[in-house]
This record gives structure tokens, sequence and C-alpha cells, in this order.
């Protein structure tokens, strides 16, 4: 059996600003779904919808570095666009484009949340 990452989950204070920012810096999709303040995400179209994944109330409070457990990098086509994205959208940047040879470039930001992501342009294999 694989081990692969199946699901992620986004914790938000304001579900509703958390929402704003993914649909308006990535394009992501967000859908109410069972218990109040949780909804399903589709970050990719219908016929690539990528990997499973939830958006939540915080019930705990977010760790002063934002880090909370697992940190998530979302593959993009252009890091700079993506910079000025998160920041022009309430988001933060933490760690400046970045390159890692032979693999890509990468980086870090703080969503409206203070949730720790990261987002990386791959180079072609």
């Amino acid at each position: 059996m694989p081990n692969n990452i199946v699901h992620f989950q986004v914790l938000a204070d304001d579900l509703g600003r958390c929402r704003r920012f993914y649909e308006r810096v990535f394009g992501w999709r967000f859908s109410p779904w069972g218990p109040p303040d949780f909804y399903m995400i589709q970050t990719g179209p219908d016929d690539s919808p990528g990997i499973h994944g939830s958006l939540a109330k915080r019930h705990h409070p977010l760790h002063a570095s934002g880090a909370f457990g697992f940190e998530c990098t979302i593959s993009v086509d252009d890091v700079d666009a993506i910079a000025r994205a998160v920041e022009a959208n309430g988001g933060k940047l933490v760690f400046p484009k970045t390159e890692i040879p032979a693999v890509g470039e990468l980086i870090q930001f703080q969503d409206t949340e203070g949730n720790a992501v990261s987002a990386m342009r791959y180079f072609d294999s």
C-alpha cells in the first residue's frame, strides 16, 4: 500500500477571509459539506481535481510561528505572480523566492489565518 497523502485540511479563524484568499490566489473552489463551518476544497478542474482537501474552523490556538503540523507545498507556474497575489490578498511572505538547484523555485508564506504554506515552480525534467 503506498503512503500517499490523500487529504489536507486548512484550519481558519475566519472562514470567509480564508476562502477568499485561496479563491483569489490559487483559484480553488469551496463547497459546504457536513457540519457547520466545514467546506470541501477542489484545487483543480473536474478532469484533474487534485488532492482531496477541506477548510474547517480552527478550534485550538495557532502556534506563534505559524507551524501547526504538516506544511503543504502548492505547485505553481509562476512563483513571482503567486507572491504578489499572496500579499495583495492579505497573506505575508516569510521566505523570499529561492532556487533549489535542479528542482525549482520556492516561496513560503503565511495565509490570512497564519498557516505556513509553500509554493514551488518545478523545473522541467
